[in-house]
């Protein structure tokens, strides 16, 4: 478990632009089940969510379409929601940072670390965009 005075900037990245924190099973099972699309990032301290996924979801969000409901889990702090979050996500395993888009329930985008690490903002941010476009 990491501090709290550690993962709070982080958390205020994605916060301060209107994402949700989800802390329990409860909290999870509620934002899947809003109708519309969710967008769900497992936010995390590495150096690829600093650098690439809190950016390029925020990024993201410049688009004319855009999810009706964003809403965040952080690994390693969050362990319940965390975990119940990935459960939505199978097939695909368990990542961190990773985002999910659904639509109604559903799963219907997702991007795992291997999509994020390595890859700069603007390119989470188009492939987000892409699918944006596609189910919002």
């Amino acid at each position: 478990m990491y501090p709290p005075e550690l993962v709070k900037p982080m958390r205020e990245d994605l916060t301060s632009v209107g994402f949700q924190e989800l802390y329990t099973e409860a909290d999870v099972d509620a934002a899947i089940a809003k109708e519309g699309t969710t967008l769900v990032v497992v936010n995390s301290v590495c150096g690829c969510a600093a650098a690439n996924a809190r950016p390029g979801a925020r990024m993201s969000l410049q688009n004319a379409k855009s999810p009706t409901n964003l809403v965040t889990v952080f690994a390693g702090v969050d362990r319940e929601a965390t975990d119940k979050a990935r459960g939505y996500m199978i097939p695909f395993p368990p990542s961190s940072p990773s985002m999910a888009l659904f639509k109604d329930g559903e799963l219907v985008h997702m991007l795992e670390r291997h999509h994020i690490e390595g890859r700069p903002a603007e390119m989470i941010a188009e492939n987000l965009i892409e699918a944006y476009n596609e189910h919002c």
